[in-house]
């Protein structure tokens, strides 16, 4: 992990990403891109009066005093960063400038929402996760330590989530991962042996061997979400690492997403890999 990324916004939970960055950049002698996106109307920014300039500049010089500001941290001390400012909204171009900058790693802060704001607007962790082609690390509150020992990986065992499980099994290659799969009631129950026998073929595509079968486990809930949260507690686990689909449009409004969903109301820290 050579580069990690962290969109603020000088909130609170914006500084708990930005600490959760820094022990893992110095862990990994890594370097800290601090994104700031300076959101301006779309008035001002299509506006072709003469002092339209002017007022950009002077936002943007603003916004760089108060980053400077809020980069002065004990925490940040000796560790490399290059803040950058753009005047966009976050949740489209935080994966353009990854791609960019060749990032390893999205850090962002949430407080999470829920009800009908959730339903009608989203959040902007929810769309970073949608729109990224790199890990996204989500985190609610400040972390004691990012040495994550215990990780919960869920997924359906498909070939799809094949990628996915082995960009987790590198990135925790020193921790204790457990796989879960949570089997659901009604059209989408499968019987012990189905699991058994999908997890077998996913197994043997991905590691060439059987030596995780001991580490995978079966819940049974009436939704993903909650299964991977109640066995996330049951075991005392630190992170839990999902794929997600990214889905966009008609069909992220219909199917939703888990990762996006347990980027939204998990307290445990959760990082997504997109599929």
């Amino acid at each position: 992990m050579k580069k990690i990324i962290v969109p603020i916004d000088f909130s609170e939970h914006s500084e708990y990403a930005l600490k959760t960055a820094a022990a893992l950049a110095r862990k990994n002698k890594a370097e800290i891109i601090v994104l700031n996106m300076l959101e301006m109307s779309d008035i001002m920014l299509t506006s072709t009066g003469g002092d339209q300039m002017e007022k950009s500049m002077f936002f943007y010089k603003l916004a760089e005093q108060e980053l400077t500001i809020f980069l002065k941290k004990e925490y940040l001390k000796d560790i490399k960063l290059t803040p950058i400012i753009k005047q966009f909204k976050v949740f489209r171009e935080v994966n353009e400038i990854a791609i960019k900058h060749n990032a390893d790693l999205i850090v962002m802060g949430s407080h999470g929402i829920s009800g009908v704001k959730e339903f009608v607007i989203g959040s902007n962790t929810e769309r970073v996760v949608r729109n990224s082609n790199v890990p996204v690390l989500v985190v609610k509150n400040e972390l004691e330590n990012v040495d994550f020992k215990n990780v919960v990986f869920a997924c359906d065992f498909s070939e799809e989530a094949i990628k996915p499980y082995l960009n987790v099994i590198k990135m925790f290659n020193k921790a204790n991962v457990s796989l879960v799969y949570v089997n659901l009631p009604n059209d989408k129950f499968k019987n012990t042996a189905e699991i058994e026998q999908n997890v077998m073929k996913f197994l043997m595509k991905a590691d060439g061997d059987l030596k995780r079968m001991k580490d995978v486990h079966f819940v049974s809930d009436y939704s993903p979400e909650e299964g991977i949260l109640y066995f996330s507690k049951k075991i005392g686990a630190d992170i839990i690492a999902i794929p997600t689909h990214g889905r966009k449009g008609i069909a992220h409004f219909l199917e939703g997403s888990i990762g996006e969903d347990l980027a939204n109301h998990a307290s445990l820290p959760v990082i997504t890999f997109k599929v």
